[in-house]
């Protein structure tokens, strides 16, 4: 009942679920990422995050040696043996099944023998231990294949980040990508800011038609201007440089960032531009000493927005730089780990995090400034 003290309406709680709801679709992959870029390569492949604390059943294929290598077949008695361990390549587990053909892998149970069609007996014990005997000397040049299922306990691993992190190139491929983030960010909140402010408070002809202009430019998919841009780039000698991917993010992100910090200056309190104008300061020291200290949250939101799009790039950065080593994006760096099919899937779990560090970081300095901007523009 809404109104009753220490009660909430119900469509108060109707919000706090939704937001936990959200809160979980959002949280629960990143969470499934991050443990999947600790598991083991042949266990991330063949079973989901959620049972990396069960053991995972993987089937392998062994060949025994031949027996018609040095060593590998020995009288025992009256049989000729030819023994072995299916792990001897690597692994560790339980054996739960094995077979000798591929149509019927787990026909037998760890202990069971299977009779081969030349009367030669296979084994196959939990630990991984294989028995191949025969009442007469064995021959062949390849070994016996067998089929073994195998219950691994959980793996952790560190390999896949030290794959991403000891790489060939991604530290140049680092400095490449704050060479190209840091400039794009700052050059469009600059420009915004200085346009916001003039189609906020400042009177001129077709100020009303540059904000519709504006408002439509941000409907406009980028990737309709990618080569008539670079093709312009190229005629100016600007292609493939970082001028030009600089100019590039600028003028994407600006209509975006020209809207926002419009609206943001539009709402500051009437009073504070009227005084400082008829206490006679211009245009431009309204801007710099009392419009912009106010729009700091504004500009700090768009900040976080631009250097996020920015730093996870790869169309435009593969565009207007090419897969040149020397300016090869991080981006483009761990697309080429992945792969020529892109099967390499602990490298792209760990990779995701990788990339995320500085973001979160810049996010979370930000996020500080942010508040106090919004302390700062308070009105008594």
């Amino acid at each position: 009942m809404e109104g009753i003290a220490g009660r909430k309406p119900a469509l108060i709680w109707a919000v706090h679920l939704s937001v936990v709801l959200l809160v979980v679709l959002w949280t629960l992959p990143t969470f499934g990422l991050l443990v999947s870029s600790f598991r083991d390569k042949d266990q991330l492949s063949v079973s989901g995050w959620w049972t990396s604390l069960t053991s995972t059943e993987r089937n392998l294929v062994v060949r025994a040696p031949a027996p018609d290598d040095k060593g590998a077949q020995r009288q025992e008695g009256a049989f000729h043996v030819i023994t072995g361990n299916v792990f001897d390549g690597g692994g560790a587990g339980a054996v739960s099944a094995f077979g000798v053909s591929s149509q019927d892998p787990s026909a037998f149970a760890v202990g069971e023998t299977a009779v081969l069609k030349d009367g030669e007996r296979v084994s196959v014990t939990e630990t991984g231990d294989f028995r191949i005997e025969a009442d007469q000397p064995m021959t062949g040049k390849r070994g016996q294949r067998l089929f073994v299922t195998v219950l691994e306990p959980p793996l952790f691993t560190l390999d896949n980040y030290r794959t991403v992190l000891l790489s060939e190139g991604i530290g140049r491929s680092f400095i490449n990508t704050l060479t190209v983030t840091i400039p794009a960010t700052i050059i469009p909140i600059l420009i915004a800011a200085f346009a916001g402010y003039a189609l906020a408070w400042m009177r001129f002809p077709g100020r009303t038609f540059l904000v519709a202009m504006v408002v439509g430019l941000i409907v406009v998919p980028l990737q309709m201007s990618l080569i008539p841009l670079l093709r312009l780039y190229t005629d100016i000698g600007i292609g493939k440089s970082y001028v030009g991917i600089w100019l590039a993010h600028t003028g994407f992100g600006l209509p975006l960032a020209i809207y926002l910090l419009r609206n943001y200056i539009k709402g500051l309190p009437k009073e504070i531009i009227e005084s400082a104008r008829v206490d006679g300061a211009s245009d431009f020291e309204i801007f710099v000493k009392i419009v912009l200290p106010l729009s700091f949250p504004a500009l700090a939101s768009f900040a976080i927005f631009q250097f996020l799009w920015v730093w996870n790039d790869l169309l435009v950065a593969t565009v207007f730089l090419g897969n040149n080593e020397e300016q090869l994006v991080m981006t483009g760096r761990l697309r080429e780990l992945l792969g020529s099919r892109g099967g390499n899937w602990e490298i792209l779990t760990a990779s995701a995090f990788v990339s995320i560090a500085v973001p979160l970081a810049v996010f979370f300095a930000l996020q500080r400034y942010l508040v106090r901007g919004l302390l700062a523009g308070s009105v008594k």
